[in-house]
């Protein structure tokens, strides 16, 4: 399933607001995607993290479409390697990162955090750039 799907975060969200005050919430935003090989296993398959970017040039090398998953907003695809594998690959765009932005001026929490910020996603500061006042802070 995807990283972050738009209907699970949404639950857990209502789930921190109801025991955490809102300015002490930051929702986590993904910069990375997952590569599964399938069939997929519960407690024994394993997926590689890929960037998001990655994600769009392993579609294009595979010649596969890109579908768009509504209720997770969320971008996916499949494709078969060169041994006949069977792939899945979930990964973020512009319009996963506008629906989870969307979903975080719904609240208001604190503001958003990204993990692994390091990860080249030129698409998702489009998005940010568009959408929201960054500011610097500092955890001490």
């Amino acid at each position: 399933m995807a990283v972050a799907p738009l209907n699970k975060v949404k639950q857990v969200l209502d789930y921190g607001v109801s025991v955490i005050p809102r300015e002490k919430i930051l929702q986590g935003m993904p910069n990375y995607g997952y590569d599964w090989t399938l069939p997929f296993v519960f407690g024994t398959s394993m997926a590689r993290s890929i960037g998001n970017v990655e994600a769009v040039e392993i579609a294009m090398r595979y010649r596969t479409s890109i579908q768009y998953d509504e209720i997770a907003a969320t971008p996916f695809f499949y494709y078969t390697d060169e041994e006949g594998r069977a792939h899945v690959v979930w990964f973020e765009d512009a319009r996963s990162i506008q629906a989870k932005l969307l979903l975080n001026e719904s609240y208001p929490l604190q503001g958003i955090s990204y993990w692994n910020i390091m990860r080249y996603f030129p698409q998702n500061w489009l998005v940010v750039n568009n959408m929201v006042q960054i500011k610097n802070v500092y955890l001490t």
